[in-house]
């Protein structure tokens, strides 16, 4: 992958986006804040690395300041490039907050910091502000897997190897590499040990949220222990891989609790998604290429918010429409892609649920 050549000019804000300052903030674990809102780059299977980095350098011009990344995403060198040539135009460091994400390939311990110095390197940061664990299997498939590939290596969650990650994401923040640290696809059970065996408590949890997936339990326990909740497929992952769509899915869109909000508001039914979100206390992280939506997306979380009426209404959108269900993380003797939920609120060992992890 070559690097694009940089291209720095002034940077300047879109007078016909949204002022930074406006959007609201949530607070972090410690301090910190990040923005109400951000801007997904996970568009590898349908949009090329230049499509995103394009929106990511319009999605900073009309106000963004959170932006969710990660090097499996296969855009980090072209997104850095975007964020580069902001910083050196003017936009202050400390304005933006940059996630990324550790692969499966690299859970050793000896990978981790190569790892998160690869995506410093790509992004052009000196740090970044939140790294975390994209998934809690170190079962590894490459960019655009048919949904039927495994990985012969594939096994299931191992607490005290997932913890040995975790000691070497630690030591990223020791090193002055990375401000926060987080899970992704993380459950109850597993975030509960992860806590309890924790130096460095995550302070977010990456986890699919939208209307009709609110993961209601998760998300308590969550807010509970102050990690903070961050939304992927807020809007129910309409660009999602042909591999995560199923017959039986729902489109968050097509719900009549959404659609008569939508209609009493004039909007479309995806502002009504990202209101809900925020309302809620979660971080969406909607991801698009074409402007009219993210700019939609930002300008949502700055207009009226939901009333409690409205927000009652969605409670009851709840149909437990999982869209991302992971087939291809599962290893072999696994059941189905519901081993890697912990359902039954137990984490699943070789042969499913019931059976133990050690081998």
């Amino acid at each position: 992958m070559t690097t694009p050549r940089s291209t720095t000019c002034r940077f300047e804000p879109d007078p016909d986006g949204v002022d930074p300052a406006q959007v609201p903030r949530v607070p972090l674990a410690g301090g910190a804040t990040l923005p109400a809102v951000g801007m997904g780059t996970f568009g590898s299977d349908r949009y090329g690395p230049e499509d995103v980095a394009a929106a990511v350098a319009d999605g900073l011009r009309v106000g963004y300041r959170l932006i969710d990344c990660a090097e499996v995403y296969g855009n980090e060198a072209q997104v850095g490039a975007v964020l580069g040539d902001a910083l050196a135009g003017g936009l202050a460091r400390d304005e933006l907050f940059v996630v990324s994400k550790v692969w499966n390939d690299h859970h050793a311990p000896a990978d981790v910091a190569a790892a998160a110095r690869r995506s410093l390197t790509n992004l052009r940061l000196d740090h970044l502000d939140a790294y975390l664990v994209h998934w809690p299997f170190p079962n590894h498939h490459g960019p655009g897997a048919d949904v039927a590939e495994r990985d012969p290596h594939a096994r299931p969650y191992v607490h005290e190897a997932f913890m040995e990650t975790w000691a070497a994401m630690e030591r990223l923040v020791d090193e002055g590499l990375v401000r926060h640290l987080g899970t992704s696809n993380m459950t109850i059970p597993k975030l509960r040990g992860v806590l309890a065996d924790a130096r460095i408590a995550p302070a977010v949890n990456e986890m699919e949220l939208h209307p009709t997936f609110q993961q209601g339990e998760l998300f308590q326990f969550c807010l509970d222990h102050d990690v903070r909740p961050l939304g992927y497929s807020p809007l129910g992952s309409p660009s999602r891989p042909e591999r995560d769509r199923t017959e039986a899915d729902l489109a968050d869109a097509d719900l009549p609790e959404v659609r008569r909000i939508a209609e009493r508001r004039g909007v479309h039914p995806a502002v009504v998604c990202l209101l809900w979100a925020v309302a809620r206390g979660q971080v969406p992280i909607p991801f698009s290429v074409k402007r009219p939506q993210y700019l939609s997306s930002l300008q949502a979380v700055v207009s009226d918010p939901l009333t409690p009426e409205e927000q009652d209404s969605l409670r009851g959108a709840e149909r437990n429409n999982r869209l991302i269900k992971g087939p291809v993380f599962l290893w072999p003797g696994a059941g189905s892609w519901l081993d890697l939920w912990d359902v039954d609120g137990t984490i699943p060992g070789w042969d499913g649920y019931g059976s133990p992890t050690a081998r």
